[in-house]
């Protein structure tokens, strides 16, 4: 017997943007009517266009998701990443059946439970306790199997003093919180779960991560959608990237989360770049070029045992007192600075038009394998002000150091720094 579970055939979801009906003669009526006197209609609605950046027409037929075309194995994690509208709350909601595909086929194997938004499966009206044995009944439990579990749902979530109160009483927090205790603890073969983890506090998040691999590692399968790409890449096994409603990327989840990286970090000092970087800078100096050379050509892949040179053109624009460069690598996902590096290029005054050529060299074997982002900045003598800045608005360059090219046992750590060591017999 075959150990895929979710088996997804070609599916999309399409949506009409403007217009919809509104249900009822009166209501047509009245759209009508304020039409007709030059009011806006009352029951306007907004429709999502995948391509966010172009403009739509009443009449668009748009497709939020589309030929898309994946399978899931038991006990897989699976991380669904993308940019905001390609298409990964949608997918979820088909899979949950919440929505159904306009075309396409999808085979689940098992029962699936399903945290999508903050409330979703809860009766506003209902307490905690009898949401918890109402999502169970939806799942096909009996009632002796809740109550074998609802001990362990109410100590997971934290919500005991309020467990007989009306959920639509409960903050966000603690509606979550129960929400995912439920669909955690009630044993559903497939566990999907959207971004709603973002809403409870940090302590709480790593409970809900720790709860995930706890029951992929009991064979049931998990379908997890975040932003949080350092989560993403601890807790998954496989990843698909979604891009405007298509399947970019579908295997190794690292490669997944490199794939997305690139796509969305790419280094662009060009005009359009360059007036971004000066509404938020004074841009006395500019960066007019900055690549990293490998054998003579602009390489942004290195290996472990190999020197990173970094070279450097900028610009003069006006008169100022003094300039210097700082650097910075940073984590990829959670943007923390793991080194720095800071030089005063002149203490003089610097004139309009002078031009500047440095480079800065990272010695091989002192940057662990992966992926860095690259900041950089030109201030005055002491960076207290900033000329020019190409940093998270800009999109951070990506500098990749190939994880085949380091030993296992040098691999922890992000940097290696040059201890000393001396031995006295």
């Amino acid at each position: 017997m075959s150990n895929t579970v979710i088996k997804v055939e070609n599916i999309g979801k399409q949506y009409r943007l403007g217009k919809v009906g509104t249900g009822s003669v009166a209501s047509d009526i009245n759209r009508w009517w304020h039409i007709a006197r030059g009011k806006e209609d009352p029951y306007l609605k907004i429709g999502e266009v995948n391509d966010r950046t172009q403009k739509s027409t009443s009449n668009d037929l748009v497709w939020a998701i589309k030929d898309i075309n994946f399978e899931v194995k038991q006990g897989e994690v699976l991380g669904i990443i993308g940019k905001n509208g390609a298409g990964k709350s949608t997918l979820l909601k088909v899979l949950s059946r919440v929505t159904a595909p306009t075309v396409g086929d999808i085979k689940v194997k098992g029962r699936i439970a399903s945290l999508l938004e903050v409330g979703t499966g809860f009766h506003p009206d209902l307490s905690g306790r009898e949401n918890i044995f109402l999502n169970g009944a939806i799942l096909g439990m009996s009632k002796a199997e809740i109550k074998s579990k609802f001990d362990e749902i109410v100590d997971f979530s934290g919500v005991e003093r309020y467990i007989d109160t009306p959920v639509k009483r409960y903050s966000s927090g603690m509606y979550v919180r129960l929400a995912f205790a439920v669909a955690a603890h009630l044993e559903p073969e497939i566990l999907i779960v959207d971004e709603v983890l973002a809403v409870g506090d940090a302590e709480f998040q790593k409970k809900c991560l720790g709860k995930m691999k706890d029951v992929s590692g009991q064979g049931r399968t998990v379908l997890f959608v975040s932003h949080n790409l350092q989560a993403v890449s601890n807790l998954c096994t496989a990843g698909l990237l979604l891009n405007k409603g298509g399947l970019e990327y579908s295997g190794n989840i690292e490669e997944c989360i490199k794939s997305y990286i690139v796509s969305s970090r790419d280094l662009n000092l060009s005009s359009v770049a360059k007036s971004d970087r000066l509404k938020r800078t004074n841009g006395h100096v500019i960066f007019e070029e900055v690549k990293p050379i490998k054998n003579g050509v602009e390489n942004w892949e290195f290996n472990f045992d190999e020197d990173i040179f970094i070279s450097f053109k900028a610009k003069a624009e006006f008169d100022c007192d003094g300039l210097s460069l700082y650097m910075a690598l940073k984590h990829p996902y959670s943007g923390e600075i793991i080194s720095n590096f800071k030089t005063v290029i002149s203490k003089q005054k610097v004139s309009k038009g002078n031009e500047f050529k440095f480079s800065v060299t990272i010695p091989k074997r002192t940057i662990r394998t992966g992926q860095y982002a690259l900041y950089f900045a030109l201030g005055d003598a002491e960076v207290k002000v900033f000329y020019d800045v190409v940093d998270e608005n800009v999109n951070l360059p990506l500098l990749n150091i190939d994880p085949t090219s380091m030993d296992v046992h040098e691999n922890s750590g992000f940097v290696s720094l040059p201890f000393n060591f001396k031995l006295e017999i």
